[in-house]
């Protein structure tokens, strides 16, 4: 008889307490036999370095009710929402779940799947909005939020929708979307987030943080005792080991230097050429960091009411990773399922299905030659030499030299 899998979408930017609440609930509610995930590599969806690397974070799921772990290519990893989405539900419906959970702050499936059916019976007036909305200048996620809000005053009073001004439903919303484009058979389920809210700030006496104020906290103190409370067990120890090693903790005040770096070097013409860099904020870009000693003066210079601080960092990172519009070109679908570790019920289920997996499952990286996989061992280079802090060994080549983690 087949284990049911269910799927979950994970950063685990690092692996909180509600992330370790939300994958025990995944496999619960729906009744399944382990949680498989999809997890961001080095580099994330609001264009930022991961706080420690995806070896340190893959261990840290599987240590928290999390059966099998795969990297979410690069491609996918650092794009907007709705192709974070397609990456990620794709590779769950090539791993054969039975379902996929994602934690909102809506808490009702009823809700993303009355908005679904609403955008999708007034998609010429959505679509109308959102063009007039960008032609005046406002931001694309608030143009799309707009138009959302205009679309939703028509409908019936009586119908519940999800709130999509809240960064988990949007996500949720888009997950749900990438499956009914697919025509997917797994079951959509949420759970409602527990405790603080995305942007909210770490509290102390609260056993439940944002992975954003864990950060945050961390940043201000430099001390891993202020984030204790906020994190299981093997989180803490992880994140010590990582500290004794005399590595940093990734951040973009970490990886300015590398930044500032190559835009001074590329200059404004290699810049155009950049995934995502357009309409000549090139060169806002070298006038920046030409001036700019941190990455917060390099931001207020290039911020603007026509690009949100996400939408920039995206940029950044694939300047910082070399990541162009012709190397993206080649990765518009997943076509592999890279492992990167396993617990001994995930390496039944693995032994079990992967003959019936829509993609090949990966766990040696030079065994396969695909620009996709070739840009995520490129971003993992690129990650332990910002992380260094000059200080031993840099680990060039890890995803070669890195065989899957086995857990428990």
């Amino acid at each position: 008889m087949k284990l049911k899998a269910t799927g979950i979408i994970v950063e685990y930017n690092p692996l909180h307490n509600g992330h370790v609440y939300h994958a025990e609930q995944a496999k619960i509610t729906t009744e399944a036999d382990l949680v498989i995930a999809v997890m961001s590599g080095n580099f994330l969806q609001r264009g930022e370095p991961a706080f420690v690397d995806k070896w340190a974070r893959a261990q840290m799921a599987l240590s928290s009710n999390v059966d099998i772990v795969f990297e979410l290519p690069y491609r996918f990893a650092t794009a907007h929402a709705p192709l974070f989405a397609k990456g990620a539900v794709q590779l769950l419906q090539a791993a054969g779940c039975d379902a996929f959970c994602f934690g909102s702050e809506e808490g009702s499936i009823d809700a993303f799947t009355n908005s679904l059916t609403l955008l999708s019976e007034t998609e010429e007036q959505y679509e109308a909005a959102v063009k007039q909305a960008v032609a005046a200048g406002i931001s694309y996620p608030k143009a799309l939020n707009e138009a959302y809000a205009a679309v939703s005053n028509d409908t019936k009073a009586n119908v519940k929708l999800a709130d999509l001004s809240k960064p988990n439903n949007i996500l949720g919303f888009h997950y749900m979307k990438a499956a009914e484009d697919i025509r997917s058979n797994m079951k959509a389920v949420t759970i409602k987030r527990m405790g603080a809210n995305y942007h909210d700030d770490a509290e102390e006496g609260k056993r439940i943080a944002s992975a954003t104020g864990i950060r945050k906290s961390f940043f201000e103190t430099a001390a891993l005792s202020k984030v204790t409370g906020f994190i299981p067990p093997i989180t803490n120890n992880l994140l010590e080991r990582w500290q004794t090693t005399g590595k940093s903790f990734g951040s973009w005040q970490t990886f300015y230097p590398q930044l500032r770096f190559i835009i001074l070097r590329d200059g404004p013409e290699r810049l155009r050429s950049i995934a995502d860099v357009t309409e000549g904020i090139e060169n806002l870009f070298f006038k920046a960091a030409q001036k700019s000693d941190t990455f917060e003066d390099f931001m207020s210079t290039v911020k603007s009411k026509r690009y949100t601080w996400t939408r920039i960092q995206r940029m950044l990172v694939h300047i910082l990773n070399g990541f162009t519009y012709e190397m993206r070109e080649q990765m518009e679908m997943p076509s592999y399922l890279r492992l990167l570790g396993m617990s001994q019920k995930g390496r039944s289920y693995l032994h079990e299905q992967k003959k019936n997996f829509s993609l090949p499952v990966v766990s040696k990286v030079a065994a396969i030659k695909d620009p996709s996989l070739q840009m995520d061992c490129t971003a993992s280079d690129i990650y332990a030499i910002g992380t260094a802090n000059n200080k031993g060994h840099i680990e060039i080549g890890k995803d070669y030299s890195s065989p899957p983690i086995i857990g428990k």
